[in-house]
């Protein structure tokens, strides 16, 4: 499986992922080598990491807690600190190992350490080897608010190895999969219905090369997200929305992030058929598809409120806009179109039908 170049850095896969790193580590004479880690990945992750690594080099293990809920500035504080106690320099590297949230918060941390020292994103989790690692877009929650800190960075290099992803749980591996179905939405219908087919997580490779080849491609074209980098975010501006509010509300169990999106899939489907053009027969294939594998979330008036009302802070809004990713066919988007209100009733209506 050949590495996928972007502008600045390269996605090695697999076995070509530790060569890669073992020939930069040789090169780059680090002075100390930062490994961020969660509990999960500390003790499913790292000694599978570590073993891969030739050569003497001066090591420090960082672990945080797991879970969206710590992707915030306190834990990149508390990082910081430890960095600074373990006499961490300019000449210092981050290595992130692990989900979203270790490859976003790691990415963020050691681009403003000392104004900046590099990184390498080691994605363990489906989500992160699709999508959180691949295109520099670091960052963290700011309270319930998904990514509002952050800047766009890119890594020294990605290291996608799939065996990481037999430590996943499938409800994991499910929200990996609702970015690898964006990726067919928005920009290829034939592998749209190549992943439909699937039916097991047993042999992901060639999925993921593919993932990963689309969403390089559109981040070459525009990497600080000025125009059609946003189809990335087809379902992200409902279901961020969604993500955030079950994130901090107490009455309800939390969503994953891949379940969240699927949600907001299906109902900026909807709002495609009613503005841009999306054919009935497509807007029922992409229901009938999300809702075959993610379990049908209910909400009450007070829920839909809510959300509306968290859609304000979204990253594509601009001058009091609050733009969507619709699609005028599967595999064809269409950038920054503003919604009528009265439209966004519907959309949770046609969910819940």
């Amino acid at each position: 499986m050949n590495s996928i170049a972007s502008d600045s850095y390269t996605v090695h896969f697999n076995e070509k992922a530790f060569n890669a790193l073992n020939r930069h580590l040789k090169g780059a004479h680090y002075s100390k080598i930062f490994i961020l880690v969660d509990e999960n990945t500390h003790n499913l992750c790292l000694p599978q990491f570590m073993a891969e690594i030739e050569g003497e080099y001066v090591y420090e293990i960082i672990e945080i807690e797991a879970g969206e809920i710590h992707k915030n500035l306190d834990t990149c504080a508390q990082v910081w600190e430890a960095m600074s106690e373990l006499d961490a320099d300019r000449k210092s590297l981050m290595i992130n190992l692990g989900g979203g949230v270790i490859t976003d918060m790691g990415g963020f941390i050691a681009s403003c350490f000392k104004r900046g020292i590099h990184f390498i994103n080691v994605p363990t989790t489906l989500l992160a080897m699709v999508d959180a690692s691949v295109g520099g877009k670091t960052g963290i929650d700011l309270g319930p608010l998904k990514n509002q800190i952050g800047v766009i960075n890119q890594p020294q290099m990605v290291l996608v190895v799939s065996d990481f992803l037999k430590t996943l749980e499938e409800r994991q591996l499910q929200s990996g999969f609702a970015e690898m179905l964006k990726h067919g939405l928005i920009k290829d219908k034939k592998y749209w219905e190549e992943l439909k087919l699937l039916s097991s997580f047993d042999d992901m490779d060639e999925f993921i090369y593919h993932s990963v080849l689309i969403k390089n491609e559109v981040v070459l074209q525009d990497p600080t997200e000025q125009n059609i980098r946003k189809i990335l975010n087809f379902g992200h501006t409902l279901g961020h929305a969604i993500e955030s509010y079950f994130l901090e509300s107490t009455a309800h169990e939390t969503l994953l992030h891949g379940e969240a999106i699927a949600i907001g899939m299906i109902m900026e489907a909807f709002l495609s058929k009613e503005l841009t053009g999306l054919p009935e027969k497509d807007l029922k294939d992409i229901k009938d598809t999300f809702l075959k594998r993610y379990e049908k979330v209910v909400f009450t008036e007070e829920d839909i409120q809510t959300i509306l009302g968290l859609m304000k802070f979204d990253k594509k809004n601009s001058h009091g806009n609050i733009n969507f990713v619709l699609l005028n066919s599967i595999g064809s988007p269409v950038i920054d179109i503003k919604i009528p209100n009265n439209l966004y009733i519907k959309a949770f209506e046609y969910y819940k039908d």
